[in-house]
């Protein structure tokens, strides 16, 4: 199925990719800017970016792998906590 008309991308080329770079790398993230360069492309009008991503979620080798998990979830009272030490070392 195409999933991008304006740069000939399919669902069996997305999945490729994804495949590609789960082999290269386990531990990498992989996003859909890292689809396009991986297949030599980079996007263009963004229309297919919602079937983009969700043939990108139903490859099996999408999953973030267990040591990434959570990385971005940083409370907000660690920010507050932070800031006030940084606000203590100013001159």
């Amino acid at each position: 199925m195409i999933v991008c008309s304006c740069l000939g991308i399919t669902d069996k080329d997305i999945n490729a990719a994804v495949d590609w770079m789960r082999a290269s790398d386990a531990h990498t993230l992989i996003t859909p800017g890292k689809v396009y360069r991986a297949l030599g492309k980079s996007a263009d009008c963004g229309s297919c970016l919602p079937l983009f991503l969700s043939t990108m979620r139903q490859n099996a080798n999408l999953e973030i792998p267990m040591q990434l998990r959570g990385l971005g979830r940083v409370k907000t009272q660690d920010l507050q906590d932070e800031g006030r030490r940084e606000s203590h070392r100013l001159p």
